[in-house]
């Protein structure tokens, strides 16, 4: 049974045409909970040389991944599979239209952990931008990353 407390490793992959590849990997602590047969995960990101914080929210089910940042950054990413999305991704450096067109939203879960994975193809007002993967790894905080 998944506890209120977890570590969050978000790791993300972007598959760029030709040029290799980009990975990003966060671990922070979250909170974790789940309501109407959807899975909700809640922490807080804070943006180097910024004082504001970004309220992050992950809601997944076997078939879609939904993101919503709150902050200084504000944006609504819907993942769902087969499913092209469009939404305007607002930084402090101005806004930015971007497309996910979801491929696959896998969803593992165990008792002491829950993985997610995410294929969906990346697009930066209409242009092509790349292949990307999302891999989520959720585990209770007193389990720590050895599971991760």
């Amino acid at each position: 049974m998944m506890t209120k407390e977890v570590l969050l490793s978000l790791k993300g992959l972007q598959l760029e045409n030709g040029d290799g590849s980009q990975e990003l990997e966060t671990i922070t602590a979250a909170d974790y909970y789940r309501k109407n047969g959807n899975h909700y995960v809640l922490y807080d990101e804070v943006t180097e040389g910024f004082d504001d914080v970004t309220k992050n929210m992950i809601k997944f089910d076997d078939t879609c991944l939904e993101v919503t940042k709150k902050g200084l950054i504000n944006v609504h990413m819907v993942f769902e599979e087969h499913q092209k999305n469009m939404t305007s991704y607002m930084t402090p450096y101005g806004n930015i239209l971007i497309g996910i067109d979801t491929g696959s939203v896998s969803v593992d879960e165990s008792d002491n952990q829950i993985r997610v994975q995410v294929a969906y193809t990346l697009e930066a007002n209409y242009q092509y931008l790349a292949d990307c993967r999302i891999e989520m790894m959720i585990c209770p905080r007193e389990e720590g990353m050895r599971l991760i």
